[in-house]
């Protein structure tokens, strides 16, 4: 079974895919995790690691491409990223976490070590407009375009466990 979990910052996404990969005994890719690792060996944080991204579109490509390829590779695999389910034509579910801007950011700043609310929220907006024009740019996807998806759901009114128990359902019946 191949799975991809997909959804803006803070939406929850690695958390699911953390769940579903020990729930299902499913290895897991990030491409947040890679991006994140990226960045930081770079020393820069992630609106400076886009801006580069922007400027290198290699960046990008090398993550979505190894994502493809893994996935392409394996049965039992978890795709985590933006694009995962863009990419992964062959997942039997694709998933969109969504939530709204205010929850996103609080949860952005209890992970990601950012000063206060107000620069955690700006460099969220600033992050998802670089993202979105460099998908845009380099593959022509509309990341608001959610017709990949099979399920989108809301990561806010509902925590880890929710989410988990409707995924649950979804690929038992899909296994069946």
């Amino acid at each position: 079974m191949r799975v991809t979990v997909s959804g803006l910052p803070g939406s929850g996404t690695t958390s699911l895919a953390r769940y579903l990969a020990a729930e299902h005994k499913l290895e897991l890719i990030s491409a947040g995790e890679v991006f994140r690792q990226m960045a930081k060996e770079k020393e820069m944080d992630l609106v400076e690691f886009g801006r580069l991204a922007s400027e290198d579109p290699s960046i990008d490509r090398l993550i979505d491409e190894r994502q493809k390829e893994i996935a392409g590779q394996m049965n039992d695999i978890i795709v985590e990223g933006r694009l995962s389910g863009w990419f992964i034509g062959e997942a039997e579910l694709k998933i969109w976490l969504t939530a709204s801007l205010e929850c996103r950011v609080r949860r952005i700043l209890a992970r990601d070590v950012i000063e206060n609310l107000d620069i955690a929220k700006k460099l969220t907006r600033q992050r998802e407009e670089c993202e979105a024009e460099r998908y845009r740019t380099y593959y022509d996807i509309d990341i608001c375009d959610l017709s990949p998806y099979h399920m989108v759901l809301n990561s806010e009114r509902w925590g880890v466990e929710e989410l988990g128990a409707i995924v649950d359902t979804a690929i038992r019946m899909i296994r069946t």
